[in-house]
């Protein structure tokens, strides 16, 4: 599956489990170790996302891994929150 697939189904995935699913972006990120699919949501959703003990995002990990069909694939949970507060410092 190309990376932009896996994006889709983890965007689908996320917004179902999320109270605002609008606020839901993925983003594929290319650098030094390979390609990376971040995840941003609402920061009121954050919790939901990560889970108890991060068992959540485990499970979003197992699913996207296993349709990539072998291809390593990252995922990472962006905390938008503290984007919002070092912008908010920025200015």
């Amino acid at each position: 599956m190309t990376q932009s697939t896996l994006a889709e189904a983890l965007h689908h995935l996320v917004s179902g489990i999320v109270d605002n699913p609008d606020d839901v972006r993925i983003d594929v990120v290319s650098g030094s170790r390979g390609e990376t699919l971040e995840v941003r949501v609402n920061p009121v959703d954050l919790g939901r996302v990560i889970g108890r003990s991060g068992r959540t995002v485990q499970a979003l990990r197992t699913v996207i891994g296993a349709l990539a069909q072998g291809e390593r694939v990252r995922i990472d949970i962006i905390d938008t929150a503290d984007a919002d507060i070092a912008d908010e410092t920025a200015n």
